[in-house]
């Protein structure tokens, strides 16, 4: 884990606030946000990446509902929203669609779920370019398998975080940033095969040295920059390969002997 300064956030203070507006007694699941040492727009192209978890969470409780809505609450921005669990869809308030996406997938994959209340509160600062969506995506993801005892692997709630953001924020991502959120690990680092999934938690000795992370206040959104569009880039770049070597599956798989015979 990377250490960036002393947690200031109150669990007591959220179950106290989930109280007040859901007069209900909650389950509360966190997620960390991250940061990326090694491999910028490398796990989508099925690289490798040295992300790490931070100390700085995403933190969501929830309730169950004798119907079929779901009752949002997003304490930063103090607004409630109601939905319907057969009606699911984007939101222009764009924030509801993470938690709602979550929904969407374990619908579609056929997991028993009913109406929910959920809060949503954290320190990790939105747009400040430490994965606080992917945050969102996993804690919402780890609190309905445990409201609803679903049994979901970890592995699989990732992919379940990476296909909310895909289908609802509109944010073609890789799944470095789910991974490094639901499998993050104190003074480590993790080495990550974006292609096999395959990882080793590599220890990350701080002694003497400290990553700062500035939070400057400019804000930025994946599904508004040029994310989606680096992405499809890269996607072009693969097909033009492929038109000589059929073989290439991806930028990973291109090398210099590969540029020999271009």
């Amino acid at each position: 884990m990377i250490v960036t300064q002393h947690n200031s956030f109150s669990k007591q203070e959220l179950v106290s606030r989930f109280h007040y507006i859901f007069n209900a007694e909650p389950i509360v699941t966190r997620s960390p946000g991250r940061v990326n040492i090694i491999g910028e727009h490398t796990d989508y192209n099925e690289g490798f990446v040295l992300p790490a978890a931070i100390d700085k969470s995403i933190y969501v409780a929830v309730s169950k509902r004798e119907d079929d809505q779901i009752h949002l609450y997003a304490n930063e921005f103090d607004e409630a929203l109601t939905f319907h669990l057969d009606e699911l869809k984007t939101t222009k308030e764009k924030w509801p669609d993470y938690l709602l996406g979550v929904a969407d997938q374990l619908r579609k994959r056929k997991y028993e779920t009913g109406g929910f209340n959920l809060l949503l509160d954290g320190e990790v600062p939105i747009g400040a370019g430490l994965s606080s969506s992917a945050a969102v995506e996993c804690a919402t993801v780890f609190a309905l398998n445990e409201l609803f005892s679903l049994n979901l692997a970890k592995l699989e709630m990732v992919h379940i975080a990476q296909k909310a953001e895909h289908n609802f924020a509109g944010v073609m991502c890789g799944i470095m940033d789910q991974f490094a959120s639901m499998f993050g690990r104190k003074d480590h680092v993790i080495k990550l095969d974006c292609r096999s999934l395959q990882y080793e938690y590599v220890p990350l000795n701080l002694q003497g040295i400290k990553i700062v992370l500035l939070n400057t206040n400019v804000k930025h959104s994946l599904s508004s920059s040029a994310y989606n569009t680096r992405r499809e880039q890269c996607e072009q770049g693969v097909a033009w390969v492929r038109e000589n070597l059929p073989e290439i599956n991806s930028l990973r798989d291109i090398n210099i002997k590969c540029s020999m015979i271009l």
